[in-house]
């Protein structure tokens, strides 16, 4: 049986087969998981590093080696060596000259810990972009902000030790709180920076396009001014915990009795107050917390005139955090940082800071919804 043909077919003509054109396929599943493995690496970053911060080990590794110190002492003669060379820093002469070597261990490890933890993050990104980059599987525009990521982890991990080498020369037996708080702050990006990546690359760019149509532009604004006064709450609370001024003034509302305590403008010059002076420095903490807190409510009103359902929803749950940070911020006090208090509220600004964001991509892209006729 003759093939029927097409009657517009000039006779001799050859048919030609069509031409498929194949479209890259970008498996988003995959890219969320792989980011979002890097958000709980980081999340766990953070955590490790308050515990550094609290538990005063910092110090305790007194080289950077970003290869080589990725082992650890695996003899008694190495162990001693390190012992050895923190025996040379200012923090063991001036506070922990009663230590010994078994005590030292103790510092080390979770100053180890939150090193090697901070390598295996930048590993997982390697693989991840590497892999994803050289089968082509990366969305347009993303292939430059993955790598910035990674740009900025390696960045993250020399201002670190920046950080640890203001407690290793001088008087002084602490880190710079300072170059502690920009070394929190950079870590709050790198992980703002994920939080909006994976909400965005869950959607197509037609998808987004269509979103962004529908954006509503006010409430974005609020959002973002909210974003950065928390931002800035995140960075006066890492002053806070650098000179441990948190377990200063274990009361509230007051401090001590006071409102602003008699003795915030006591240092000289009069700046080294706002970065070293315990009463100046969590009194403004609090000061910025109630702004945030104030802030984040009238946010929340805001949104409650969203037609979005979704937009609601997410505001709703930010605030319902908000509220639980602003106890956790007062319990913290109350009982003079106490570990696992001073932890959870630290975990609770994680969570906040993300809710805050989830909020603002909601309000810049807001979701479909379908209108139910009564």
């Amino acid at each position: 049986m003759t093939e029927s043909r097409n009657i517009f077919e000039e006779v001799g003509e050859k048919q030609s087969s069509p031409i498929v054109k194949k479209t890259k396929t970008i498996p988003r599943r995959a890219l969320v998981f792989w980011l979002g493995l890097i958000f709980v690496m980081l999340v766990v970053m953070i955590a490790i590093g308050g515990l550094t911060r609290l538990t005063d080990s910092g110090l305790s590794i007194t080289e950077w080696k970003p290869i080589t110190g990725a082992i650890p002492p695996l003899s008694e003669a190495a162990w001693l060596e390190e012992f050895a060379k923190y025996q040379g820093s200012p923090e063991f002469m001036l506070q922990n000259s009663y230590m010994n070597l078994q005590e030292f261990k103790g510092i080390f490890w979770w100053e180890w810990g939150h090193r090697l933890l901070g390598r295996m993050i930048g590993l997982v990104w390697a693989v991840g972009f590497f892999w994803f980059w050289l089968r082509k599987q990366i969305p347009t525009g993303y292939t430059g902000k993955f790598f910035m990521l990674g740009v900025l982890g390696g960045a993250q991990g020399a201002l670190g030790w920046w950080m640890v080498s203001s407690g290793l020369t001088g008087r002084m037996v602490d880190v710079a709180s300072y170059r502690l708080a920009m070394h929190l702050g950079l870590a709050f990006i790198i992980l703002g920076l994920i939080t909006w990546y994976v909400l965005a690359i869950r959607k197509t760019g037609a998808e987004m396009l269509q979103a962004r149509r529908r954006r509503e532009g006010g409430l974005m604004k609020l959002s973002t001014v909210l974003l950065l006064v928390l931002f800035l709450q995140i960075l006066l609370g890492a002053l806070v915990a650098g000179i441990d001024a948190g377990r200063s003034f274990p009361s509230w509302p007051d401090m001590a009795g006071e409102f602003l305590p008699s003795e915030s403008f006591g240092y000289t010059p009069l700046w080294t107050n706002f970065f070293e002076n315990p009463a100046l420095v969590q009194f403004n903490h609090r000061m910025m917390g109630y702004i945030a807190f104030l802030l984040g409510v009238f946010v929340w009103w805001k949104s409650r005139r969203s037609p979005v359902a979704a937009t609601r929803k997410a505001f709703t749950a930010m605030v319902v955090m908000l509220f639980a940070q602003v106890v956790l911020g007062v319990y913290t006090v109350l009982f003079m940082a106490q570990l696992d208090i001073a932890l959870t509220h630290q975990f609770g600004a994680v969570v906040l800071f993300v809710l805050v964001l989830r909020g603002r991509f909601n309000a810049a892209y807001p979701a479909e919804q379908k209108i139910s006729r009564g």
